[in-house]
């Protein structure tokens, strides 16, 4: 099995409901996401690949466009900010277009990360 992975950054604020309010969660902050995907293959391409690097470039896309230096909660309703449901999010977008995706990973902090694998 081969197995690939590329990160990428962006900046965003949310909430996450459902918290009661002295937790510091429920209250509008920011990250500094991280957004990691992994993809594997048990063949490579005729290159010598799992898959081209600059394929992905369209994740970097969508996250520029779509995720960065925005409130998450606008652009996930109904669901709840958390980095899991954003990593399924990206997940859910992007196994159509890579057959090889097998997980997401998804950083909001250096020491914290939440991992979305069917």
């Amino acid at each position: 099995m081969f197995k690939i992975s590329k990160k990428f950054s962006f900046s965003a604020a949310h909430t996450l409901k459902g918290l009661s309010a002295s937790h510091k969660c429920s209250r509008m902050h920011g990250h500094n996401y991280d957004v990691t995907v992994h993809l594997r293959s048990n063949t490579l391409t005729d290159t010598g690949f799992v898959r081209d690097y600059t394929e992905l470039n369209v994740i970097k896309e969508y996250i520029n466009t779509n995720l960065d230096h925005r409130n998450l909660n606008d652009i996930m309703d109904p669901l709840n900010s958390s980095a899991e449901n954003l990593a399924k999010m990206i997940y859910d977008k992007f196994k159509p277009l890579f057959p090889e995706l097998y997980a997401v990973e998804v950083s909001e902090t250096p020491k914290t990360s939440a991992i979305y694998e069917p």
